[in-house]
């Protein structure tokens, strides 16, 4: 779990320390730097965001970043092979608890944003593909600039992120291991109510001060 944390924690420091203006028609390079000048624009203008507030921090990701992450798709290719396996019902209850467990760890990592910046690379990638990867390195105060990218969709309602990538490790392959172990151990039921409770661990946990 501290693996995935960290690797949220980077990639929420990235979707929301960019400055770059959002252009009028989008490639996904483009929305992804929307997002960034979008998110840090809200959180500097708002007092309680700053102060660590939760329902304020939590309604910042809901409302700004997860329309743009496909949270069906991640927990799909999470739970690889099993997922075939799953009731309708178990696949909605999954990717319900799975979005509410990203949810608090974007909310908390979002909290402790200060001075890092994001430097996006050129985009490579054709006019007709449907899949792209954007890739972008986070420059911090101290240590090393951390390579980030993220894999995006072409859907019916746009460009969506389905995976992220920091320093070699993609998200949904961290998870996948996770799940599976979870799933061969207590099944699906298992995965679903071990996430269950993990969040309501989280929702009764205050996020932490934002660092100074």
């Amino acid at each position: 779990m501290k693996l995935i944390k960290h690797l949220i924690a980077l990639a929420t420091v990235a979707i929301a320390t960019s400055a770059t203006a959002a252009a009028p028609a989008e490639a996904p390079d483009a929305l992804v730097k929307r997002i960034s000048a979008d998110v840090i624009d809200t959180a500097k203008a708002d007092k309680d965001i700053q102060a660590g507030n939760q329902k304020k921090v939590m309604d910042l990701v809901e409302s700004k970043i997860l329309p743009h992450v496909d949270f069906q798709r991640m927990t799909q290719l999470a739970a690889g092979r099993f997922w075939r396996d799953a009731s309708p019902e178990q696949q909605k209850q999954l990717s319900n608890e799975f979005r509410t467990l990203l949810i608090f760890t974007y909310s908390g990592a979002l909290s402790q944003i200060k001075n890092e910046t994001v430097e996006f690379k050129p985009l490579r990638a054709a006019p007709e593909d449907k899949e792209v990867e954007v890739r972008s390195q986070v420059n911090v105060a101290r240590g090393e600039p951390v390579t980030l990218n993220y894999r995006l969709a072409q859907t019916s309602g746009g460009w969506k992120i389905f995976d992220i990538n920091v320093l070699g490790a993609w998200l949904v392959e961290t998870y996948k291991g996770t799940f599976a172990s979870e799933i061969n151990k207590s099944g699906i039921d298992g995965l679903i109510k071990t996430l269950a409770e993990r969040n309501k661990k989280l929702a009764a946990k205050p996020l932490a001060k934002p660092i100074k």
